[in-house]
């Protein structure tokens, strides 16, 4: 596509994307130094490979983070078995991604951190790789990435899309921008309703909903050893995980476990922030708040007197799930707007969570009216929902069993968006 095709908002934003890509650089440098990345694979965000293009035909997925990348693995690997000659190349932007994905890769996968949005970096990507398809995820979608791509020959297709209203209205006021860029696309898969309805409404009329790769992504990895071990160490308590909690959330939690020991005095709080590297922080505001705390990322296990767990580590999320019958899932407290509910309904933990789920506008009513979630609205209100739910087991096992249910899915919906996808990107049959 000439660029000179694009709408004034896009042009205007290339060149300063262009212009500003050194600062950018610079900034997930230390982003990714600061994790710990090995410096060797710094170069890739702009555009350099680190790894050899395998021969034939490869298909590219681009995701943003953990998350959406988990949640294309099992249709990576069922595209793969499908098509055994195909080989694949995940792209995403982060060190944790990087990190599961480095465990987790299925057959004839590879990961390189994605370019920048500039047209230096995008072309290099492009000249080394070949694509012969490009898949993206959910809303992970770069103007030039977009442009570059298609340009370049690239058979481009939006999976998991997500667009809440609120997004919507945002993109009608640039409705031809939108158009333009969301045109690259021969097919896109909405992950609900809502979503197809707001793309539709912006003339999109490809726009159709598809299967929730999340819902079908299947329990997040567990340690078996680790799970065993901390079991034993905490034996018949009652426990509870507060899931990826933000700054403001790690309050209402400790004063719902606070009212809950109330009741339940050997009860256990397990407490994973979203973002780990806050530990040291969350260690001093859990002793401020008087609870005995442990912390797990300086090797500490759960004693008997330990009335909170701090689970600072990266990669132990689905552990967390196994461990706890109940998980208070955060991040909807707040303007976060929700985390995924599906990781812990696959571990059949019963969910609880706050009013705030923008991002998951849909899926959290249906959740709740499956039996299998419920809202609190704070502090109070959650504890005494664990009160209830820890104190039955009847409750509990009702709710788990309905969780597990939520996300039981069709054993068929990865074949047919496998066939969707091969079909509009040109790749049926033998490469």
């Amino acid at each position: 596509m000439r660029r000179g095709n694009a709408p004034l908002p896009l042009r205007l934003y290339g060149a300063a994307a262009d212009l500003m890509g050194p600062v950018a650089y610079a900034r997930v440098r230390r982003k990714l130094a600061a994790h710990g990345t090995d410096p060797a694979r710094w170069r890739e965000r702009m555009g350099h490979a680190t790894l050899p293009r395998p021969e034939g035909r490869l298909v590219w997925f681009h995701a943003a983070s953990v998350g959406e990348s988990a949640s294309i693995l099992p249709l990576i690997a069922q595209w793969g078995r499908a098509q055994p000659e195909t080989e694949f190349l995940i792209t995403s932007g982060t060190a944790t991604s990087a990190e599961m994905l480095a465990r987790r890769l299925p057959p004839r996968s590879r990961h390189q951190f994605a370019p920048l949005d500039t047209r230096p970096a995008l072309r290099r990507f492009l000249r080394h790789w070949r694509p012969d398809a490009g898949v993206f995820v959910e809303s992970e979608l770069w103007p030039q990435m977009l442009r570059e791509s298609a340009g370049a020959g690239v058979p481009l297709a939006l999976v998991n899309a997500r667009l809440s209203d609120r997004s919507a209205r945002g993109w009608a006021r640039a409705a031809r921008t939108a158009r333009h860029l969301l045109g690259h696309f021969r097919l896109i898969h909405c992950q609900d309703a809502r979503t197809e309805a707001n793309l539709r409404a912006l003339g999109l009329d490809r726009a159709r909903q598809g299967p929730n790769l999340k819902a079908l992504s299947g329990a997040l990895p567990v340690d078996e050893t680790a799970r065993a071990s901390l079991a034993g160490q905490i034996g018949n308590r009652a426990v509870w995980l507060a899931a990826s909690t933000h700054p403001g959330e790690e309050e209402i939690v400790l004063d719902a476990h606070r009212r809950l020991l109330a009741h339940l005095p050997e009860a256990l709080l397990i407490l994973a922030p979203r973002h780990p590297e806050r530990g040291p922080d969350l260690e001093v505001l859990i002793a401020e708040r008087g609870f005995t705390g442990a912390r797990r990322a300086i090797g500490a296990v759960p004693a008997p007197e330990t009335q909170v767990y701090l689970a600072d580590t990266l990669g132990e999320m689905g552990l967390w799930y196994a461990l706890c019958p109940v998980t208070c899932l955060c991040g909807s407290f707040t303007a976060v707007g929700g985390h995924t509910p599906y990781e812990p309904a696959h571990a059949g933990s019963a969910i609880l969570h706050g009013p705030l789920y923008a991002n998951f506008a849909e899926i959290y009513p249906a959740l709740d009216a499956a039996g299998a979630g419920e809202e609190v609205a704070d502090g109070a209100a959650l504890a005494v929902s664990l009160s209830r739910l820890l104190g039955a087991s009847d409750r509990l096992d009702a709710m788990r069993d309905a969780a597990r249910g939520f996300v039981a899915g069709d054993a068929g919906a990865l074949d047919t968006l496998t066939a969707d996808l091969t079909a509009a990107l040109g790749l049926e049959g033998a490469s």
